[in-house]
Formats: structure tokens, sequence, C-alpha cells
């Protein structure tokens, strides 16, 4: 019989933080609340101390290590440290907002390197020891614009929906040993990856009405996605990308016409 009461409880499970900060750190709040030990994880290792700092404030279980995701033998030798983990969370990214014609071949390198490469670098060294121990939860945070695309955003946006074909990929390839994978998708988010943005007033205004809810996220909103497909009460959802959009993808445009 299902233990409806405790669905969402993640007593007695360890989570590994890669990407410490903005919704990271949300994310990690959110874990620890619900009963997880987390393991704060971020090149930098100011902001993985931080969040870790923050949860253990909070009540929670946590520490921090520095790792760099885009470092295939470094990741490999901490997850060795690190033992044994019941769910891993990516948020590690970034972006090069040029359009096509504009961008060097050494911005395209950075980008695809931390987003796809270093997204195929996580799937691998965790999926190999979750596969081996026959439960896990991985969760990769995708965007929005691995469907929807504005000019300048080619890039991001191609390294995004690779990622989630990477998550379709393990998820059926991991599935028979009892791991499951999924991606979650934001809209616009308020992090430190989108203050480009807020420094512009039209373009923050566009980007808030565009979506069905009129307004931006908050890293927060994002966290009950995450603790979901971390918990029981997901143990039949691996393969998806759950988008968290605020109506984002359900609006046809940024013009409301007259009915």
């Amino acid at each position: 019989m299902t233990d409806y009461p405790n669905l969402f409880s993640l007593d007695g499970r360890r989570a590994l933080l890669l990407g410490a900060g903005g919704i990271g750190r949300e994310a990690g709040l959110a874990l620890a609340a619900h009963g997880a030990e987390v393991v704060c994880a971020d090149r930098d290792a100011a902001t993985a101390k931080a969040t870790a700092d923050a949860i253990t404030e909070a009540g929670g279980r946590a520490s921090a290590t520095e790792v760099d995701v885009t470092d295939a033998p470094g990741l490999e030798s901490r997850l060795d440290e690190l033992g044994d983990l019941d769910v891993a969370v990516l948020t590690a990214a970034m972006n090069v907002r040029k359009r096509l014609l504009d961008y060097s071949v050494a911005e395209f390198d950075r980008v695809v390197d931390l987003n796809l490469r270093g997204s195929f670098t996580v799937l691998r060294a965790l999926g190999a020891r979750m596969t081996a121990r026959g439960r896990g939860s991985i969760i990769a945070f995708s965007s929005i614009r691995a469907r929807t695309v504005e000019p300048g955003q080619g890039v991001y946006a191609a390294t995004k929906a690779g990622l989630e074909s990477l998550v379709r990929t393990a998820a059926v390839e991991f599935g028979d040993a009892g791991v499951r994978v999924n991606a979650i998708a934001p809209g616009v988010v308020e992090t430190p990856l989108t203050s480009q943005i807020k420094a512009h007033p039209e373009w923050y205004e566009a980007y808030a009405t565009k979506g069905a809810l009129g307004r931006w996220s908050q890293p927060s909103e994002l966290a009950g996605a995450v603790v979901f497909l971390a918990s029981d009460a997901s143990t039949f959802v691996t393969g998806s990308t759950l988008t968290v959009d605020g109506g984002w993808t359900a609006v046809d445009g940024r013009f409301t016409p007259p009915t």
C-alpha cells in the first residue's frame, strides 16, 4: 500500500547538487527541508559553501565541495569520495547572448562545453554508479529554449535541446536498473544568468507579459518540481521534461487580440 502521507519524504536519502547558486540554492533548501542530506557542489567553492551554510542554518544537513562538471576525471574522483547518492540535480549552465553571425568559435565551445558536454559527463558518471546500485533519480535543468528560440539564443537553445535528448536516452538505458532520469524546463527566472535582461526595463517587461501568469518566476518556484522528481511521488516518471514556465509555451505571441 502506498504511503501517501510520506509521498514527498526524502528521509534517509543523499542528494548531490551540481550548481549550487540561484535555482540550485533553492533546490538544495527544498530537498533538505524534505529530509535529504545535501552535498552542495559548485566550481566556485564559496558558492557551494554559502548554500550548504544556508541549509544548515535552516535546520537541514549539508556539506560543500568544489566540482567542475567539465573536468571528467575530477568529477569521477569526487564522486568516488562522496559514495552512494540517491538523487542528483544538475543546474550548472551558461549562456552567451549573440546572434549566430556574431558568435565566435571560442564562445560556441565555452557554452557547449559546460551545457552539453558537462551534462554528458554528469549523466555518464552518475549513471554508472546509480545503475550499479539499482536505484536513483537524476534531474537535469533544461529550458523552454529547447523548444522556443529567439534571436541571440541559438547556441544555448541547441545545448538544451541536446540535453533533453541525452536525458531521454539515459532514461531508456538506465531504466532497467531502476534509475530515473528527467529534466525540468523553466521559463524566465530571476537569476544572475538573466541579469542582463533585468537591466533593460522594456526587455524585462516583454518577457514578464509573454507568459500566462504575466510575471517572471523566482528560483524558489522551481524547487517543488525538484522535490517531486526526487521523491516517491514520481516513481513512474522518467524520460520526461517537466515544464515550469508560467504558461510561456502555451501562449501564442505577445499580442492579445480583441475577442
